[in-house]
């Protein structure tokens, strides 16, 4: 199995990178975050089409493609764990999250994922998101092989 999450800017030094590395290496999974970055100051439009073609391009073709978008579905921890298994069960093994920048995902690209994911109604700080994100990874596997978390 691999896990790719693609998302938008840096993380650089931060306290939500320290949880994201404590997280990372607690997984048994293998996880790698790939942050994509345009640095040119396009209007929003452009800039989420910029970004769309940024993350297609960092994640691998043969993975399933899982949209963080506030539209998708809203799993417990346990369902997302579920959804994970049957996947797993599908013969899947490659797994890419995208994470878009502050204007979202641009609307092809969620709409080419295979599953739309949502961390509830609030709005999160992407960097966060990523933390939250991989957190629920950890938590699924936790779940999944019985570990108490």
């Amino acid at each position: 199995m691999q896990i790719t999450i693609a998302a938008v800017g840096r993380m650089k030094s931060s306290p939500a990178a320290l949880q994201w590395e404590d997280y990372r290496k607690r997984m048994a999974w293998p996880v790698s975050l790939k942050e994509v970055e345009e640095r040119k100051n396009l209007p929003e439009p452009q800039m989420i089409l910029r970004e769309a073609e940024l993350l297609s391009a960092a994640v691998p073709a043969d993975a399933l493609l899982i949209a963080l978008d506030p539209g998708g579905k809203s799993l417990s921890s346990e369902e997302f764990a579920a959804q994970m298994q049957r996947w797993m069960n599908d013969g899947r093994s490659q797994f890419a999250f995208v994470i878009g920048g502050a204007g979202g995902l641009a609307g092809a690209l969620v709409a080419q994922a295979g599953f739309k994911l949502s961390l509830g109604a609030m709005t999160w700080p992407h960097m966060l998101a990523r933390v939250m994100l991989i957190e629920q990874l950890y938590r699924a596997q936790c779940i999944l092989t019985k570990h108490p978390y």
